[in-house]
């Protein structure tokens, strides 16, 4: 469903991502982890179509982010790490307006706005004005909004900011439901928990190349077999060997 090729981005002399490659299957969540400054972001937002790739491409269901950027905006939704919602509309207003950026028809519009404040335990706040709402409520719109044309993948930036333990608990569960009805799901967070608990297979980036790509069972061998947790393995693979002697000294 998603296809990356010699993936590159430049900046001035800077090279934030360096050539890479992957392959994200239907249906699938895919982690993607990295320390800061490894070039996750940059990569989501090559794959959202707001950076211009240096070279390379993405593909997504076979359309070219570079050639056919419409076409891949239609069936992705995406869920930044930040979330920038115009506080003077209400939660209901915000998502007429999403629905409208789709061409989405009035009265689909009307349903699925409907759909996603029950999905989201949003209900009761939909005609309130986004200004009032918590950092995590303002995140639930967000994934509200990008879920809105049901797109056939869904990338996301740091999808738990914000959430308390309950709207972190809704999240997991609602990506798994998307997942097992096909939806393709690239995640990048630094929150390995989740990762480890939510993930079907993670991808490692270090200094913009991928070092690491796999199912936990694969990372595990790749590093010996002897890492238990994906923390251990993250450090490992990273080479961050001091953090790793601190973990094991502390259990």
């Amino acid at each position: 469903m998603i296809n990356i090729q010699n993936l590159t981005k430049h900046y001035s002399s800077v090279v934030a991502v360096d050539g890479i490659n992957l392959d994200v299957r239907e249906g699938e969540i895919f982690g993607f982890l990295g320390p800061n400054g490894a070039g996750k972001t940059t990569t989501i937002r090559m794959m959202a179509g707001l950076v211009k790739p240096t070279s390379g491409d993405v593909s997504i269901n076979g359309w070219s982010i570079r050639s056919h950027p419409r076409e891949v905006k239609q069936i992705t939704g995406f869920i930044p790490d930040r979330p920038f919602i115009y506080g003077k509309l209400t939660g209901r207003e915000f998502l007429h307006f999403i629905g409208s950026l789709y061409d989405l028809p009035a009265s689909e519009t009307e349903n699925r706005s409907d759909q996603m404040f029950a999905l989201f335990h949003m209900t009761d706040y939909c005609d309130e004005l986004v200004e009032s709402y918590s950092h995590g409520m303002k995140q639930r719109l967000v994934m509200a909004s990008a879920f809105m044309h049901s797109p056939r993948v869904i990338i996301v930036d740091e999808p738990m900011v914000g959430l308390d333990p309950r709207g972190a608990k809704l999240v997991k569960k609602i990506f798994r439901q998307l997942a097992d009805n096909g939806a393709t799901i690239f995640m990048s967070t630094h929150t390995l928990e989740i990762a480890e608990e939510v993930c079907d297979r993670i991808g490692i980036i270090q200094n913009g190349q991928i070092v690491a790509v796999g199912t936990m069972k694969e990372l595990k061998d790749k590093t010996g077999g002897e890492a238990k947790k994906l923390e251990s393995i993250f450090f490992s693979l990273t080479g961050d060997e001091v953090m790793e002697e601190v973990i094991q000294a502390l259990r």
